[in-house]
C-alpha cells in the first residue's frame, strides 16, 4: 500500500493555484471561498444524467457556445475555483485549461455526497459570481429545477420538470427538458 502526502498551506484560506498540490486519485477538488471541497467519483446514475443532459444541450447549442462536464475548472475568484457537472459558455471564454469566468449556465446532478453543497453552498456561490442560469438535477425524484437571477441578481426558479412533465427553457437557448428521460 502506498501513502500519499500531500502538504497544503496552514493558517490560511486556500487559492487556487494550491489545487495544484493535489493528487489526480479521482476526487474532485473544489474551492469554494477559499474552502477546499473533496467528492468522491460518481455513480454509474449521476453519470447516466450527466452524459444525457450533454447530449440534449450540446444537440441545441447554437456554434457560437460550448457544453462541457466536468472535471474542467471554472474560476470564480482566486479562493474559488468549481467543477459544474455541466457547463455552457461562450467559446472564446475558455483557455487551455478551464473557463477564467462565470459561465452562462452551470448544471449540479444531486448525489447523496454532494446534495448538501449543490444546494446551499455552490447555489449560492453561483448566484453571487452573476452565472444567469443554475439547474439542478436530482436523479432520485426525478426532476430538473431551473434557477435564473432575476433583476435583483438573485435566484427564482423559472420552471421544474418533474417525472415525464417537459419543460422548455429559452436560456441560454431554447431546450426542452424531460427529467425522467435523463435517466434512460
Amino acid at each position: 500500500m502506498t501513502v500519499m502526502t500531500t502538504a497544503l498551506p496552514f493558517g490560511r484560506p486556500l487559492v487556487r493555484a494550491d489545487l495544484d498540490a493535489l493528487p489526480d486519485d479521482g476526487h474532485r477538488y473544489e474551492l469554494i471561498d477559499g474552502t477546499l471541497l473533496v467528492s468522491p467519483g460518481s455513480r454509474v446514475p449521476h453519470q447516466v444524467v450527466v452524459g444525457n443532459l450533454h447530449l440534449l444541450l450540446r444537440a441545441s447549442a447554437p456554434a457560437d457556445l460550448l457544453v462541457l462536464f466536468a472535471p474542467l475548472a471554472v474560476a470564480l475568484a482566486d479562493d474559488t475555483e468549481v467543477q459544474p457537472d455541466v457547463l455552457v459558455a461562450p467559446r472564446t471564454d475558455f483557455t487551455d485549461t478551464d473557463l477564467p469566468v462565470p459561465p452562462l449556465l452551470a448544471v449540479e446532478v444531486l448525489s447523496p455526497s454532494t446534495r448538501r453543497v449543490d444546494l446551499l453552498l455552490k447555489r449560492d456561490r453561483y448566484q453571487a459570481a452573476g452565472i444567469a442560469s443554475y439547474w439542478i438535477v436530482d436523479p432520485d425524484e426525478p426532476s430538473v429545477t431551473v434557477l435564473e437571477l432575476n433583476s435583483d441578481g438573485l435566484y427564482v426558479e423559472t420552471h421544474r420538470s418533474v417525472a415525464d412533465q417537459p419543460i422548455t427553457v429559452t436560456r441560454p437557448f431554447p431546450v426542452e427538458i424531460n427529467a425522467a428521460a435523463l435517466l434512460r
